[in-house]
């Protein structure tokens, strides 16, 4: 909520793509939208412009669920009738791990993205049909992920490389792979504006701070347990609940075999993305998640669950026929959970009163916690004061008047007795440009706490220091672009030829 109120807040001052959370770390910033992808904030601060903020995340849930519940009906309406695709889409919506993601976690990006997986299934099916047709929607698909949760566009890439294998046996034909490999390109390319700067400036930024005790694979497999007693119980309740959901999927599948035997396409593909997903979770794939790339960078190896609910869903919709079976299935998942959130970690969730409390920090300016992993490099968000002025200089003599102090640009003009170093309330990013008095200057790092340094002679100086759009984001924003363009190129090439034939 912190980045929806504050992206919210830079929208209103002009800056349509933020990029520089100037909030955060109590007004000291960090880089945090250029790392974190922009769908989830862009959502949660349109939502905030027309709603009060207490009721924001619930509308964002309610988006979120209603969102997948439409992927998963377009999935389910191909193989199954009207009345089992409803079932499917209400079950997917509604499933376990997205109680854990809203109750527990706040995992409102990942929620998002779970919106994806079922359109990735139901555009690695139509490959077998449309060929490149198909490749085209499942780019989209790919993009989405990437611009939605970064732990799912890992997800999403491996899922793509395994179905189109599966697809590519079954049929016999190598091509299948190809048109996989051409969506990943497509949808990589689209999404270039966000994963060039956030690949290339990760190098500027605290980025090992993901993979931290605790929050690394080999701390959450399923019933492992850690030192941090906290932490267990919360693993815990997702190992019950992933436990009773790999239950049911293992009996469904077998009951829903003889109604697959007319469809092994779908039967093949949701048998053989069940099975990794399922092992991926346990602790002997621990040499996979320390050897294949970006996998560590999942974090939680339970957020596999994403993708397995997409099999879960279906299986369930085709295995039992009648209600009282279906209701009586869903209703022994859901219990498993809530006797375990009762015996090891119950939920908890905000009131208006903390919602309003996170407002005023806003409007304030006393600014927020942030994150770790996006403080820049050498920096310490633990040792800087919350209460240092916006510029000081090292003796205290310095007569300081700010002109403007906005998140992507700061102006002030400054009178020192003696050449010296200015200290800003501000975290070093090679990204920042800083000029006195119209001319270029290097910057420095203060020791331990990272704060910009801008070294200044006698007299009085006009300084400004702006966020420059580096190279990376030039050339990422460029590829975007051109993918866009050609991707609407032969769109209109193809339409014009269908009206011809």
């Amino acid at each position: 909520m912190h980045s929806w109120m504050e992206v919210l807040g830079q929208w209103h001052q002009g800056i349509v793509y933020p990029r520089w959370a100037s909030l955060a770390q109590y007004g000291y910033g960090e880089a945090r939208f250029i790392f974190y992808p922009p769908a989830s904030w862009i959502l949660g601060a349109a939502l905030g412009a027309v709603l009060p903020w207490k009721v924001v995340p619930g509308a964002y849930v309610w988006v979120a669920l209603t969102l997948s519940g439409c992927s998963m009906f377009l999935l389910g309406r191909r193989w199954l009738d009207r009345c089992d695709a409803i079932f499917a889409a209400v079950l997917y919506a509604a499933n376990p791990y997205y109680i854990l993601a809203v109750y527990w976690r706040s995992a409102f990006a990942e929620l998002l993205a779970g919106a994806l997986l079922p359109l990735l299934l139901l555009c690695v099916l139509g490959l077998d049909e449309e060929k490149w047709d198909a490749a085209i929607p499942l780019a989209f698909v790919v993009a989405g992920a990437w611009l939605t949760n970064a732990p799912a566009a890992v997800m999403v890439s491996y899922s793509l490389v395994l179905l189109a294998s599966v697809v590519a046996v079954v049929r016999r034909s190598p091509r299948f792979l190809a048109y996989a490999a051409l969506a990943v390109l497509l949808g990589a390319a689209l999404a270039a504006f966000y994963i060039v700067p956030a690949s290339y400036e990760q190098k500027w930024v605290s980025i090992g701070q993901v993979l931290a005790p605790g929050v690394r694979p080999e701390d959450n497999f399923l019933f492992t347990a850690t030192n941090d007693l906290d932490h267990t119980r919360f693993n815990l309740l997702v190992s019950f609940m992933a436990a009773a959901e790999i239950a049911v999927l293992a009996v469904a599948a077998i009951r829903a075999r003889r109604r697959l035997q007319y469809q092994s396409m779908l039967g093949w593909t949701l048998a053989s993305w069940s099975l990794p997903v399922v092992l991926l979770m346990f602790s002997p794939s621990r040499t996979a998640w320390e050897h294949l790339p970006w996998l560590r960078f999942l974090q939680l190896p339970w957020r596999w669950l994403l993708c397995l609910n997409v099999s879960l869903a279906l299986f369930i919709a085709i295995a039992w026929q009648r209600w009282f079976w279906r209701a009586g299935v869903y209703l022994s998942m859901l219990a498993v959970l809530l006797f375990a959130s009762q015996r090891t970690q119950p939920p908890w969730w905000d009131n208006a009163a903390e919602v309003a409390k996170l407002l005023a920090q806003h409007r304030v300016g006393v600014g927020y916690e942030g994150a770790d992993e996006y403080v820049p490099s050498g920096a310490d968000p633990y040792d800087v004061s919350r209460d240092a002025p916006l510029v000081t200089e090292g003796a205290g003599t310095a007569h300081v008047q700010v002109h403007s102090w906005a998140p992507e640009s700061k102006s002030f003009i400054v009178a020192v007795g003696q050449p010296g170093n200015l200290v800003l309330r501000l975290f070093n990013y090679p990204a920042w440009r800083v000029k006195v008095n119209g001319l270029a200057v290097e910057t420095e790092s203060q020791e331990n706490t990272g704060q910009m340094l801008i070294p200044v002679q006698a007299g009085e100086s006009q300084v400004q220091v702006t966020l420059e759009r580096t190279w990376d984001r030039r050339v990422g924003g460029s590829v975007s672009g051109m993918a866009a363009l050609g991707i609407a190129g032969l769109a209109v090439v193809r339409r014009k030829r269908a009206r011809q034939s």
